[in-house]
This record gives C-alpha cells, sequence and structure tokens, in this order.
C-alpha cells in the first residue's frame, strides 16, 4: 500500500485521529459503566468521518484514479 500512497492524506490522517479519540472515551466510559459516556464517543467516531469526507470534498484527499475506458473489441468469424 506504500506504493501507492493509499491513505498517506491530511483528511486521511484527521479522520483516522479523531475516530480514534472516539474509540478511547467510549470505551473508558465502558468500563465505567456509563452509557451516556459511551454514546458520546461513538459521535466523536462517526464525526471523525464526516469531517474525513468533508476534507476530502474540500480537496484535501487523495485523487480518484481514472479507469480507462474499455474498448469493444471486434468479433472475429471463425
Amino acid at each position: 500500500m506504500a506504493g501507492n500512497n493509499h491513505g498517506h492524506t491530511p483528511a486521511a490522517w484527521t479522520g483516522v485521529t479523531i475516530a480514534f479519540i472516539g474509540f478511547c472515551v467510549a470505551a473508558a466510559f465502558v468500563v465505567l459503566a456509563n452509557p451516556i459516556g459511551f454514546w458520546a464517543g461513538m459521535v466523536v467516531v462517526v464525526l471523525g468521518g464526516v469531517v474525513g469526507a468533508a476534507m476530502r470534498a474540500a480537496g484535501l484527499g487523495q485523487a480518484p484514479k481514472r479507469q480507462p475506458q474499455a474498448q469493444p473489441q471486434a468479433q472475429t468469424q471463425q
């Protein structure tokens, strides 16, 4: 994956970092048996995905690869 620069963008790093913090918050509140804190952590996880997608839309993500169009091949008579 390192050869194609997969995930090495500001959008990816920011989204994953925010989601990781949300998972840590949710896990801490699971241990503390506090369901409201757990759901607050899960909201932060979703927020990480939203922020990552917004940053990608703003041009801070990896550009999508364009697949070459397949040319129809002529059928040969046998």
